[in-house]
């Protein structure tokens, strides 16, 4: 093979790799929508499941959950107003660095205050946190509100 047939080969390589990444950058709001969403209904459900019952999550936070430096109504009040809201502001991509930095705080919490959970139950916190911290790193993506008011604060501010 010449030289030129091998450069011409290599380039062609190059393009046809520029090409599929530039494909594969165009997937990246929709992991990032779906990560906040899967995130989102996690901890939405779980606030749902704590205000469905209130005795029964009081005894929990007085029982079970020990977090730290806070009396167990105030914990499981904090807790409770924390799934119901900041999963709203996930799902929306509204000030959602915001909320993933809330969330991906709580859910250390979550594990340190219950030291009976399963090695699987810690592992679903830890890949929760995983997406939690991607969102919080890479921003909410193209599909959010927050995107939206970049953009109309952009233009207003040029």
């Amino acid at each position: 093979m010449s030289t030129t047939g091998a450069a011409s080969g290599v380039g062609r390589f190059a393009g046809l790799y520029c090409a599929a990444s530039g494909l594969i950058d165009r997937l990246q709001p929709l992991l990032l929508l779906g990560f906040r969403l899967y995130v989102a209904r996690v901890f939405w459900m779980s606030g749902l499941t704590k205000i469905w019952d209130w005795s029964i999550t009081l005894a929990l936070f007085t029982d079970e959950y020990h977090v730290p430096l806070l009396p167990p109504a105030v914990a499981a009040l904090m807790g409770t107003a924390t799934e119901l809201s900041m999963p709203v502001l996930l799902a929306l991509g509204l000030l959602t660095r915001f909320g993933a930095f809330v969330l991906f705080f709580f859910n250390i919490i979550a594990v340190i205050s219950y030291p009976a959970l399963a090695d699987i139950q810690v592992k679903d916190h830890i890949f929760w946190g995983t997406m939690i911290l991607v969102v919080l790193l890479f921003g909410p993506g193209k599909i959010s509100l927050d995107h939206l008011v970049e953009r109309k604060l952009g233009r207003e501010n040029a």
